[in-house]
């Protein structure tokens, strides 16, 4: 019988974190340890003359399906396989959410024998991130409502212009729309407002795109509330809240430092999802992993055209970052779905449905081409993938003259890498300066919103509903046009509809809002009917996790 990943995870032999911080060469002084086997890292180790000689590889997949495409394993199984043929390699991760954790996804720890330990704790609170994050987050809201209620700060909010919501670590559809401040004078101003997701927080945003804690205090103050009832504009450094969210964010912004099952070195922080945010972790962490090794193996959330799409065009350029390869995760499961199979025959061998969903792959191909950079194609095995199957993915992506290879990382670990780690070594070091942005900062955003939505979703047209032409009005009046745009959009299409597979075309892409981020420096156009507070599905994964008398956790995967 396979073992799952929580037994695997637990008979690993866990290495003290402070063995892991001299294969860094970071001092024991330098680790802040959260218990034996966890620590946080201090900013001044990030040593910005040592970003330009160090390799950053970036790992996509193709467009998401309920058989799962494995991104996060291919990518600890890659930073184990580098290590092995001697590149000294960091992979840096994002955190897990609560929500998909105790919802329908499952943890985001890797699988098999390619997974970030101690696996439990990163999936269940970790040291903390997420729960300063809500609180940072949620301090501001009650600064908002007790402004509301006392008229503070000679401040004289709109409540109708506030779009701030409240946020926690869950999925929780009955928090979307809620009516707060009932029950008379004392108890504050009734309005409607909702939840959102944590990890779709704009100080979670903020979090991960500050470059320090001053940066982090700027952009804290930068976020836009509302207007008063005289029009004027109001930012949560005018009701003197920023200063109080750092503080509350000091142990919060430093990247983790956990392990891999053979003991490579990974650093984990912030956990944006990519379908309602950016999607990527923290550019600190990235620099830090840039600074500590010679290669760095990062991820953004889903496929190309969301987390992909916002790590370059978002957080590259606000961190200067300068990606050298990309690797896109295929699977032969995923490719039959978008092949038009149904679930229930996946296990089936049928590669013509293979070559049929193989356009979805090309899709995503041209996406990562579009920023000059060549995917090296990973296919994740699976135990009942046939050779003919896999015969079909590499046959193809040989007369695209694309570099593909078979990973077995969840099986073999970094053994199941070998081949994938020597392509990508080789890429990243001849890829010195390839990388360029889709699109200009100081583009109009109807331009920018076009460019995405023609050329990495294919889409035939942009359509705006009355609510988002107003909303660009208030971004021009803002003087805020000139930030780059992170479009909210359904993970299992390349389109704004979730029921279109494949690699649909002819396509529009409808913004029904657009959301202002001025604290992240961004802006959020909301496609489609994409939430940012999900909801638990009908059988949520909470009910399949437990914990014995000693204290052994079950259920976690």
């Amino acid at each position: 019988m396979i073992p799952s990943d929580i037994e695997i995870a637990k008979a690993a032999d866990i290495k003290p974190i402070k063995e892991i911080a001299s294969q860094l060469g970071i001092s024991e002084d330098n680790l802040e340890q959260y218990g034996h086997y966890k620590a946080k890292l201090p900013l001044s180790l990030i040593d910005n003359d040592k970003l330009v000689d160090s390799r950053l590889i970036l790992v996509t997949a193709i467009t998401p399906t309920p058989a799962g495409e494995g991104k996060t394993t291919t990518s600890i199984g890659l930073a184990q396989a580098m290590n092995k043929i001697n590149r000294r390699t960091t992979v840096v991760l994002r955190e897990p959410s609560l929500g998909p954790v105790f919802g329908i996804k499952g943890g985001a720890a890797g699988g098999g024998y390619s997974q970030v330990i101690p696996m439990e704790d990163i999936n269940l609170h970790f040291t903390g991130d997420m729960a300063a994050i809500e609180k940072a987050h949620n301090l501001l809201s009650a600064i908002i409502d007790n402004t509301l209620h006392s008229r503070s700060n000679g401040i004289d909010i709109d409540p109708r212009t506030i779009g701030w919501k409240r946020v926690m670590d869950m999925n929780e559809r009955a928090l979307r729309n809620i009516v707060i401040g009932l029950g008379g004078k004392t108890e504050g101003v009734p309005r409607e407002t909702g939840f959102n997701i944590t990890a779709a927080s704009e100080v979670m945003a903020i979090l991960c795109l500050s470059n320090s804690i001053e940066d982090l205090k700027t952009r804290l103050g930068n976020i836009f509330i509302g207007y008063t009832y005289d029009g004027e504009p109001v930012y949560a450094r005018d009701l003197k809240a920023h200063g109080a969210m750092a503080t509350l964010l000091k142990d919060a912004i430093k990247p983790n430092l956990v392990q891999t099952l053979e003991g490579t070195p990974a650093i984990i922080h912030g956990g944006p999802f990519a379908n309602i945010a950016q999607g990527t972790n923290s550019i600190l962490a990235t620099k830090m992993g840039l600074s500590l090794s010679d290669y760095v193996v990062t991820e953004a959330g889903f496929a190309s055209d969301l987390g992909a799409e916002k790590f370059f065009d978002i957080k590259s350029q606000y961190g200067n970052l300068n990606p050298n390869a990309v690797v896109l995760v295929a699977t032969i499961r995923a490719l039959k779905y978008h092949g038009g199979v149904a679930l229930a025959d996946l296990d089936k061998s049928n590669p013509e449905a293979v070559k049929n969903g193989l356009a979805n792959l090309d899709k995503h191909i041209e996406n990562m081409q579009l920023f000059n950079l060549n995917p090296i194609v990973a296919i994740n095995k699976f135990v009942k993938d046939s050779d003919e199957e896999l015969q079909v993915v590499i046959e193809h992506c040989n007369t695209k003259n694309i570099k593909v290879a078979v990973v077995d990382a969840w099986e073999k670990g970094g053994d199941g890498a070998i081949e994938l780690a020597e392509i990508v070594a080789r890429e990243a070091d001849q890829c010195r300066v390839c990388f360029k942005p889709l699109y200009e900062f100081d583009w109009s955003i109807e331009k920018k919103i076009e460019t995405i939505a023609k050329n990495i979703y294919g889409a035939a047209a942009v359509e705006y509903s009355l609510k988002a032409r107003k909303q660009l009005k208030v971004i021009d009046n803002l003087e805020l046009s000139k930030l780059p745009v992170c479009i909210a959009k359904t993970q299992k299409s390349l389109s704004d509809d979730p029921k279109l597979k494949n690699r649909p075309e002819g396509f529009v892409i409808n913004i029904r809002d657009i959301e202002i981020a001025a604290g992240a420096g961004f802006v959020i156009p909301i496609a489609g009917s994409i939430m940012r507070m999900p909801g638990l599905p009908k059988i949520p994964s909470a009910e399949k996790i437990d914990i014995d008398n000693e204290g052994n956790i079950s259920g976690v995967f």
